[in-house]
């Protein structure tokens, strides 16, 4: 949606352009932006994010910080989401222009009619992950035969995991596995009623190890050759329609704003103090924005800029995600990825 300002026509070419120029300057609050710089209009601009703020979610305050969304003429305000699905069917809905998201998740809610398409995979490997104490036994997938999981059906990692176990060398009846909602899952991770957990290891885990003062160690997917798309941009089909240009200042500032907090991890989760209630502590935040730092590429796309996308990528997401069952088949990419906007890093 957009909320251009508006400027007196009978104003003088002088006033006008001093105004401007203020404007492009103006300084952003905690969760929103500014007037664009160089006379452009700033457009207001809501993303929901996909859960609470925690580290991965720093470069969108750093960037409102820096003015890197203002400079794209965007004043960007930032909401807490409560699951991916929630988050991809409010854009679909229309009650936000822009969606953080996790991709099985937006994948599936495409199969079931939402109006919504990825502009742009971030998360480029699945963060997905078995994680236990490393003083628990456990190093390597063989030694959780006859353990206990806490997982979350349904979710990507939990349908995912009959083939994290298949590839790993164990069968789907060697693994006990206890269904658990998000928050019941860290609970009994930290009281033992558990061996361990299936999530996103940059986001539970250094949780985990901030409360229990013990380290923790993860079986990650990827590491036995299992990856896909996590976390990415979202946007409905009447925004990309109706305004490619707002997609494409979205996409690019995104873009700018995960880089410059790759570059400066200390001042982007910085940015992020005050901002959330439910946020984690700062060392916290930075153990985990520095974790997501790892996933931001593939083999495909290592130097690229931020948000770039390899078809090849995208289609070993859907072969995946389809054998798991958590997707329809036969569909291509295009049903799902807008690649008109992908960001050149320039």
């Amino acid at each position: 949606m957009s909320h251009p300002r508006h400027t007196s026509l009978a104003a003088a070419a002088a006033v006008a352009a001093t105004a401007l120029a203020l404007a492009g300057c103006a300084s952003s609050d905690a969760a929103g932006g500014s007037a664009a710089s160089g006379g452009d209009e700033s457009r207001a601009v809501t993303l929901m994010l996909n859960w609470y703020p925690y580290g991965e979610h720093a470069p969108f305050y750093y960037g409102v910080e820096q003015g890197i969304f203002a400079d794209h003429g965007i004043d960007l305000t930032i909401e807490a989401g409560q699951g991916s699905t929630k988050t991809v069917q409010a854009v679909g809905g229309g009650q936000v222009e822009f969606g953080w998201a996790d991709t099985p998740a937006l994948l599936a809610n495409v199969d079931k009619g939402v109006d919504a398409r990825s502009v742009g995979v971030f998360l480029q490997t699945t963060p997905s992950a078995v994680q236990v104490f490393a003083d628990s036994g456990i190093a390597e997938p063989a030694d959780l035969a006859g353990k206990t999981i806490a997982v979350s059906a349904g979710d990507a990692p939990t349908t995912t995991f009959p083939m994290y176990l298949e590839a790993a060398g164990l069968g789907p009846d060697d693994v006990k596995q206890q269904n658990l909602d998000a928050a019941g899952k860290v609970s009994a991770m930290l009281t033992e009623q558990v061996d361990g957990l299936i999530g996103f290891a940059h986001d539970q885990g250094p949780t985990i190890a901030a409360k229990s003062g013990r380290e923790v160690s993860y079986l990650r997917y990827s590491d036995v050759g299992l990856s896909f798309y996590s976390n990415g941009l979202v946007a409905s089909t009447g925004t990309i329609t109706d305004d490619a240009e707002l997609v494409s200042d979205m996409v690019a500032a995104t873009s700018e704003a995960f880089a410059a907090a790759a570059e400066d991890p200390e001042a982007a989760v910085a940015s992020m103090e005050g901002k959330d209630p439910q946020m984690p502590a700062k060392d916290v935040l930075l153990e985990q924005w520095q974790q997501t730092v790892e996933l931001l590429h593939t083999d495909e796309t290592e130097g690229q800029a931020p948000g770039a996308n390899d078809p090849a990528d995208w289609q070993n997401t859907l072969d995946v995600l389809s054998t798991a069952g958590l997707i329809e088949g036969g569909k291509g990419v295009e049903e799902y990825y807008d690649d008109a906007f992908a960001p050149s890093g320039e």
